[in-house]
């Protein structure tokens, strides 16, 4: 028997019993069954589970990723979140049964510092320092506020003129990036830890789907997560598959985005190819011409999730990348 199987039916009610078909029944844990309408099969290292009550039904076998509503269901089965993500990626790295692979663990994280005499930019809003003055245009120009995010400032040479964006885990700081509002080089100065994703704070367990970009600025513009690269590390898909969401991936649309599509496909993840003009490179781009509902609506219409769909997709796309 699989991990995957194994873990499945050791979290079975206590309370069940076997048809002579095959069938494990009892009372489905996912609606409220009194009548012992939740029925689980074994095939083989396959299992399907189907409530006969509700009508939810998933299944999982060896060579295939561990889908939502399997998810889903082992949480139902009251699995923990951290041995879910195992199974998740233990079972997209599987490539033959016989073959033992070490599965990663989540990353850690360590609190860090800001930068000296970092603030909250509403802190100065009281008396708003001159050198602040363009940081807090430049958010607006990029039809950012104030809420969207906490954001900060310091007064300090080297950062004076960067929007400095803390990085948070679990609300504590893990990091930041200071990003220059002018013309000069390093365009950023970051702090950053290995493996971290940004904003996964702000993904609730209200959320129907998570969005996946590359910029953090694009994450802010509509409350989805970055991973700050055009790829996806082990460990990031480690931390996204602790959300249970549906993962939608929307690469910038140029060229080095092929490597975040690549991701997307290697993790099975859903991709958007937004319906853009030329003019338009990446989501904070779509939200400063057309706004944030506009953005998501675009987003949600135009998204693939076959492997096929997303590489016919990933032509057309590419093919018409802005003019830059």
């Amino acid at each position: 028997m699989s991990l995957v199987t194994d873990t499945i039916f050791t979290h079975l009610p206590y309370k069940r019993k076997s048809t002579p078909s095959g069938w494990v029944s009892f009372n489905a844990v996912c609606c409220n069954d009194k009548r012992n309408r939740g029925g689980l099969i074994q095939d083989g290292e396959s299992v399907t589970y189907h409530c006969f009550n509700c009508g939810f039904k998933t299944s999982w076998q060896p060579g295939r990723p561990i889908s939502f509503k399997m998810r889903k269901l082992l949480r139902l089965l009251n699995v923990d979140d951290e041995k879910i993500t195992k199974l998740s990626i233990e079972a997209l790295k599987l490539q033959d049964k016989e073959i033992i692979i070490p599965v990663p663990s989540l990353p850690k994280f360590i609190s860090k510092t800001m930068p000296r005499g970092s603030k909250p930019i509403k802190e100065y809003l009281d008396h708003i320092p001159d050198d602040l003055i363009p940081v807090i245009e430049y958010i607006y120009s990029r039809n950012l506020t104030l809420d969207d995010y906490d954001f900060y400032w310091t007064p300090e040479d080297g950062f004076s003129n960067r929007l400095i964006i803390p990085y948070y885990y679990k609300n504590q700081i893990v990091g930041y990036t200071g990003r220059r509002i002018d013309k000069g080089e390093p365009k950023y100065l970051a702090e950053q830890q290995p493996g971290y994703v940004f904003n996964l704070d702000r993904q609730t367990i209200s959320r129907d789907f998570v969005i996946v970009c590359e910029g953090q600025m694009d994450a802010i513009s509509i409350d989805g997560i970055s991973v700050m690269s055009n790829e996806i590390s082990e460990a990031q898909a480690l931390l996204i598959a602790q959300l249970h969401k549906p993962v939608i991936v929307v690469p910038d649309k140029d060229k080095p985005g092929l490597k975040l599509i690549e991701s997307a496909i290697k993790y099975k993840y859903a991709v958007s190819f937004p319906d853009w003009d030329n003019t338009i490179k990446d989501i904070n781009d779509s939200v400063m011409k057309y706004g944030r509902v506009p953005t998501l609506l675009n987003i949600v219409e135009h998204t693939y999730n076959t492997e096929l769909q997303i590489k016919l997709a990933t032509k057309k796309w590419i093919s018409n990348e802005p003019n830059c």
